[in-house]
């Protein structure tokens, strides 16, 4: 992959619509830069495709648009001319387009008010959204354990949906199966079980794709927030300072650890 005019129309988007990736991925040595932006450009456009309208079936339809993309590029057909799905059909294997039309698909969830059925649904929601985005992420740089991968993704996850919380609800969703403080609590102190299950073994990710999981630098201090104070999620003040978002970048890049 080179830094052509597609791939920099994805870093210019990710810069645009997710900076906390961009910054990831600028981080990250310039080859893997190449191949990151376009799964992050994929992950802006389907993340918004349920928010820029106020209809169902259009919103269906835009997300029906980028599974059969993905499919396209799964099965080694003609893929479609487009700025984000041509870079990713050089970067994506059939298998990992086959992870990222499970993460399409999931998002279907948030074109509807419809609170999560249970715990089950909440956690694969989580998994396929955010477990298969760094799974696809990560494998397309190097060799890394799926298990390692969806524990990370889940920890990064919900520290992601806990700082959503108040623009989920005033969007009209209900976010939470137990929005209690005890509930948050508890929702916060399972995901940071998780993370821990996932750093003790960084010997299943490969250092060719461990830049990939940079953009979860700082799910460990939002995770632990909420497991101490839970009204910080209503409050929405879990979005740490510019200087701690800096510091804990260079932490994961310098020391290798994530």
């Amino acid at each position: 992959m080179v830094f052509d005019d597609d791939v920099k129309a994805c870093a210019a988007l990710v810069q645009r619509a997710d900076p906390d990736r961009f910054r990831a991925a600028m981080a990250a040595p310039v080859a893997a830069r190449a191949l990151l932006f376009p799964i992050y450009a994929l992950n802006v456009e389907v993340a918004r495709a349920p928010w820029v309208t106020q209809e169902p079936m259009i919103a269906e339809m835009r997300l029906q648009w980028w599974r059969d993309a993905l499919q396209e590029i799964a099965e080694g057909t003609t893929v479609r001319r487009h700025e984000v799905v041509t870079p990713l059909s050089r970067v994506l294997s059939p298998h990992l387009a086959g992870v990222l039309d499970e993460y399409v698909a999931v998002r279907r969830w948030d074109i509807y008010r419809d609170p999560f059925e249970d715990q089950g649904h909440f956690d694969a929601y989580i998994n396929h959204s955010s477990g298969s985005l760094f799974l696809a992420s990560a494998q397309t740089l190097g060799v890394a354990d799926e298990d390692v991968l969806r524990d990370f993704g889940y920890a990064v996850g919900v520290a992601n949906w806990l700082r959503a919380i108040p623009e989920l609800e005033n969007r009209g969703r209900v976010p939470l199966l137990d929005g209690t403080p005890d509930g948050v609590r508890a929702l916060a102190q399972t995901a940071l079980e998780r993370l821990n299950k996932a750093r003790a073994n960084p010997a299943a990710i490969s250092a060719e794709a461990r830049p990939a999981l940079t953009a979860g630098s700082l799910a460990g201090w939002v995770l632990k927030q909420a497991a101490a104070r839970p009204e910080r999620v209503a409050s929405g003040t879990l979005i740490p300072g510019e200087m701690r978002q800096r510091l804990s970048l260079m932490w994961t890049v310098s020391s290798g650890r994530w």
